[in-house]
Parts: C-alpha cells; sequence; structure tokens
C-alpha cells in the first residue's frame, strides 16, 4: 500500500521545468476512425511505497485546474480487500466515478493468463476514456507474486493504454550519480516499450544535497523533472501548464492488443453479415462462436445445419445466433443460376452450367453477396486463392476507375502498425497498377486512424541506382504524385530508409516519409510475401490479412494455414471494410 498519511501535509518541492507554459487546456481530439486521445498519465515506479498516490493526486488536481472532466484507472489491485489506493483517488475533489469502473484487473487474473488480463484491462480502460477529458492511472503495488517482472509489466501496459509516463524514484541512500543510473535505466525500459516517459519525481531526497541531486538529473530529456527532499506527504504538486506538456509530450503507440480491440469495437460498431463458406472446417466453426459472443458481426455459415450444429456441440461451441444455410437449397440455387447465367451469358453460360458452378460454396456466398443477402465474405482456411477470387472478380467486379484487385496485411509491430502491400495478388504490377495499390492502400491506412505515408520500396533509394526495375518504381511514384499531390510519398526507397530514421537521415534527410512510413509499397508480390514473412517471424508481428482492396464488396482470403485469431481478425476487418456501404438486414 502507499505509504502516506492523511495528518501529513505536502513537502515542498523543486521543479527543474525549463520555460514555464501557460494553462490553456487542449481538450481530447478525434484522430482518425479508431482513436480518441485522451489526455492521460501513468504514474509507476520501480519498487513499492514510493508514494504513487501523492503524484497522481497533484495530476489529478492539475488536470481539473484545467477544466477537464478527470476520471482515474488502476491496471492491477489486489484480490482480498478494496484497494486503499484507488479509494483516495476516487475521493479526490473534481472525481465522480464507481469503484468498479476504476479497475482493470486482480493481480490472480494476471497469474492465471497474463493476455487475457492485458485484454480486460484495455477494454475497461477504453470504456472508461469515452467518459472523461484526462484519465490518471495509478500503476501497481508490488504486493504479489509477479514482483520481479511488475516494472516491466507496468511499462507494457502504459504501451497498451498508449499513455505517458511519470516515472517516481527514490533517492534514499543513493548518491546523485547512483541517482541518475537508476533513472536512466527505468527510462530505458519504457521507452522499449514505445513509450514517452513524461517526468520523473524523485524522492526522499537529502535536502542538503538538493543542487546536487538537481544537476545530476538536470540533462534528462523529459518535460518534467522534480525533486523532492524528505518522504512524501499527501500531494506532490504539478508544473504549470501541466496538460499542455501532457499532450505535447504524448506519442501514437498502438501495440497489438490494443489495435485488435478498436478493431472489435469498430466492427461491432454497425453490425454487418458476413458469409463463412467453409461451414465444417473447426477453425471457422470455433472463430464463428468467438465472433458471435463478442458481437462483432452477423453470421451466415454454409452447410448443412446438423452437420454443422452436431460438430458445434461436440467442440462446445454456442452457434445459436448464426444463419446456417445450405448452398444446396435448390429454391436459392434456381434463383442465383438464372442471375449468373444473365451475368455471363456474354461467356457462354448456361442454365445448367449455372447451377453446377454454384454447388461451389464460395461461388454461392460470392452470389449471396451480389444478391443482397450478406456484406461480405471470408474464405482459405479450406479453399485456394484462386477459389476464393475468382467468383468475385466474375460478378462482384472491382470498384469504378480501379483496374485491379490487391492484398494488404496490417502489420501488427509492438508499438506500431503498418500497412504492407500487394503480399497476395498481382505477380508482375506494372507502374500503373503500382500507383494505384499504393493509393488504395494509403485509403486503407486512413481509414484504421494509420497516418498514410507512402514508401515505394526498391533496391535503390533516390537517384543512388538505376536499371529497369527502379524506373517502374521511380515511373509509379511519379504518377501517384501527380495524382495524389497532398499524399506524403517517397520512391524508389530501400526499407532500411523507410522505416528507420538513422538511416533515413544519411540517405535521404529531408523527406517527410523517410524514418517514419506507414505504408510499405512492394515492387512485385515476391518481395512483398517474402517480406512480410520475414518480418512477421522474425520481429513477431502479427500479420492479418490478406485483406483484398478494390472491390465493390468486401471478399477476402484466408491462409489455409490460419489460426483462429487469424480468422476473428479478418472477419472484423471484412464486417468494418461493409461499413462504408448500405447494409443488408440480417
Amino acid at each position: 500500500m502507499e505509504n502516506r498519511s492523511p495528518n501529513d501535509t505536502p513537502n515542498e518541492t523543486s521543479n527543474n521545468l525549463g520555460p514555464v507554459l501557460g494553462e490553456t487546456p487542449e481538450k481530447p481530439v478525434q484522430t482518425g476512425t479508431f482513436m480518441i486521445m485522451t489526455t492521460s498519465v501513468y504514474v509507476l515506479a520501480p519498487e513499492a511505497l514510493l508514494s504513487k498516490s501523492a503524484i497522481a493526486l497533484g495530476s489529478i488536481e492539475a488536470f481539473t485546474q484545467s477544466g477537464l472532466k478527470v476520471g482515474v484507472f488502476r491496471p492491477i489491485i489486489r484480490t482480498d480487500v478494496y484497494d486503499t489506493a484507488l479509494e483516495t483517488l476516487l475521493e479526490s475533489t473534481g472525481v465522480n466515478q464507481e469503484y468498479e469502473q476504476a479497475y482493470g484487473v486482480t493481480y490472480a487474473e494476471i497469474r492465471e493468463n497474463t493476455e487475457a488480463a492485458l485484454t480486460k484491462i484495455i477494454a475497461k480502460y477504453q470504456t472508461l476514456k469515452a467518459n472523461f477529458d484526462a484519465i490518471v492511472i495509478l500503476g501497481s503495488d508490488y504486493a504479489d507474486v509477479i514482483e520481479p517482472i511488475e516494472f516491466q509489466l507496468n511499462a507494457k501496459i502504459a504501451a497498451n493504454l498508449n499513455s505517458p509516463v511519470i516515472l517516481v524514484i527514490s533517492g534514499r541512500a543513493k548518491a546523485p550519480s547512483d541517482l541518475r543510473y537508476a533513472v536512466d535505466f527505468c527510462l530505458s525500459e519504457i521507452e522499449e516499450e514505445g513509450i514517452s516517459p513524461f517526468g520523473v519525481v524523485a524522492i526522499g531526497l537529502d535536502s542538503d544535497y538538493l543542487p546536487d541531486y538537481d544537476t545530476a538529473l538536470s540533462t534528462l530529456s523529459t518535460p518534467v523533472v522534480i525533486t523532492v527532499p524528505g518522504v512524501v506527504a499527501s500531494q506532490v504538486k504539478m508544473p504549470t501548464g501541466f496538460t499542455i506538456l501532457v499532450d505535447t509530450t504524448k506519442t501514437r503507440v498502438r501495440t497489438p492488443l490494443a489495435f485488435q480491440y478498436e478493431l472489435m469495437q469498430k466492427a461491432g460498431s454497425e453490425m454487418r453479415t458476413i458469409v463463412l463458406p467453409e461451414g465444417l472446417e473447426d477453425r471457422i466453426l470455433i472463430s464463428a462462436d468467438i465472433v458471435l459472443s463478442r458481437g462483432i458481426a452477423n453470421l451466415i455459415i454454409l452447410g448443412k445445419a446438423d452437420e454443422i450444429l452436431a460438430r458445434a456441440e461436440e467442440l462446445g461451441l454456442d452457434l445459436s445466433k448464426a444463419k446456417i444455410q445450405d448452398p444446396k437449397d435448390p429454391s436459392m440455387l434456381d434463383s442465383f443460376a438464372a442471375e449468373y447465367t444473365k451475368l455471363r451469358q456474354h461467356k457462354g453460360m448456361t442454365l445448367d452450367k449455372a447451377h453446377e458452378t454454384l454447388t461451389n460454396a464460395s461461388y454461392f456466398a460470392t452470389m449471396m453477396i451480389h444478391m443482397g443477402l450478406a456484406d461480405g465474405m471470408v474464405s482459405g482456411a479450406v479453399n485456394t486463392t484462386a477459389d476464393t477470387i475468382r467468383p468475385s472478380l466474375e460478378f462482384i467486379k472491382t470498384k469504378p476507375g480501379v483496374a485491379s484487385v490487391s492484398g494488404y496485411f496490417l502489420m501488427c509491430l509492438p508499438n506500431q502498425v503498418l500497412v504492407f502491400a500487394d503480399c497476395a495478388v498481382t505477380p508482375n504490377p506494372t507502374a500503373e497498377n503500382l500507383a494505384e495499390i499504393a493509393a488504395a492502400s494509403a485509403e486503407t491506412a486512413a481509414s484504421f486512424g494509420i497516418e498514410p505515408r507512402v514508401a515505394m520500396l526498391s533496391y535503390s533509394t533516390g537517384t543512388s541506382g538505376s536499371g529497369p526495375d527502379v524506373d517502374l518504381v521511380a515511373e509509379a511514384t511519379h504518377l501517384l504524385r501527380t495524382r495524389s499531390p497532398e499524399l506524403l510519398v517517397e520512391g524508389p526507397i530501400q526499407f532500411d530508409a523507410a522505416i528507420d530514421p538513422v538511416v533515413a537521415k544519411t540517405k535521404l534527410p529531408d523527406s517527410p516519409v523517410a524514418g517514419q512510413a506507414t505504408v510499405f509499397i512492394f515492387p512485385d508480390l515476391n518481395t512483398g510475401n517474402t517480406t512480410y514473412k520475414a518480418v512477421q517471424r522474425t520481429a513477431k508481428a502479427i500479420a492479418i490479412g490478406p485483406v483484398l482492396q478494390g472491390l465493390n464488396k468486401p471478399v477476402n482470403d484466408l491462409s489455409r494455414g490460419a489460426l483462429v485469431e487469424d480468422i476473428v481478425n479478418t472477419i472484423a476487418i471484412t464486417a468494418i471494410q461493409a461499413q462504408a456501404v448500405p447494409g443488408v438486414s440480417f
């Protein structure tokens, strides 16, 4: 528990702040389709009993004085009693919030399943975030068996909540140089998670040597450094301009867990109907159970009802909310065959041949989309890519002005999400194809709240190399810039110069894309497919896709090795794609 007494008075603090900023609050803003950037700070420490509550109380007061509606959140609490530190924060002036809203999980839940607990923390925080302008997050108390990794766990939670961090650290029995070493070590752990350290509060310092501690910490790059003589009593005052300092420190970290949560929330916010033609595949049925239980999408599963329901019972699944459609239903086959014959008669299609073709579940499912009975399709766990895509090219067709379909992956790295394309469809794109793929991918990125900065990849950067392959990318870049002059584009550019700021400073120092690209366009399918798999396996990234872009209505292909998580993610993305057009009734 926090080392504090309600009868104590605050100690005075020495603030090394640089220029003093005004108090005008910056209101929360909407940034893209997904992320609402609520102001927040995460107060954490590398050990117990460091009076984190005092810093949290000072943060609450500073936010409140800036005119913000303030909430509090504690990601981890103990299991046996009410959390007294959390109760203290909830009693603060300006905080109006129920206890049950204010915490994520218990230590017991962390021990049982850390990833599930992190997902629950994200969900509860996102729900809370919708009701407040600012949130003060209080790190855990080192009160349980996870203590050896608890600091790293708190840093990981801060990354998942995309919150700047206030590091609270003890200076007791530490020389100024030792304190600086401890601060640097902790900040490196925080920054490794991709999170910006907002401030450092060093407590328990000997008053006689306070100037020496101030000097030792004076070169820190964090916006706020506060040194506190003695033991913190009840509250540490935050500096003038605290709210603006927090907002300017904030980063755009998106962890895989946080991004997947956003996907599910977005998909479920406006339910669409997705048809799954591979109704007897266990992975599909398990995924369907998850999608239905989470309210991600409405589902139509193709197959015989008795077979599907029997298998679902064997697997312990609940598919009661799904529609199960027999693809050999004569009445539907007759109407579908008549429509297919009309659509393809210029290619010699006959009614008999149409009946035969539509017994293929992929064709039947795609015709359901065409006939307005479903909003999108996900297939490929059993069927080939050609089986999945061919029907859609025949009668779903591409969007007006789009010549070709391409496939992208959402690459969820530890602290950011990138778009890779084309990794699935076009083996040898022309310059026209590449420009079209890049434009579609930039639009895709923006729809997921990713600021599009497009890298047209090659084995050469700028004018350093030449040859047909480089010329192709240079021509595609020129076409894209001509058609979309507002888009941030760089090409030809090598992968390292596109993603690494250090390399970018050497190769393209004046580029607004180099070193910070978010959309990576590969020169051919061989390169794109190989690279996404290499990044997925070596960087331990989550690769969501392939997702097809360019079609009038969403049809998406799974890898035949797709895991249940992959299928759920693809269904969610397909549902989100379908939200761009009017939905069908379920």
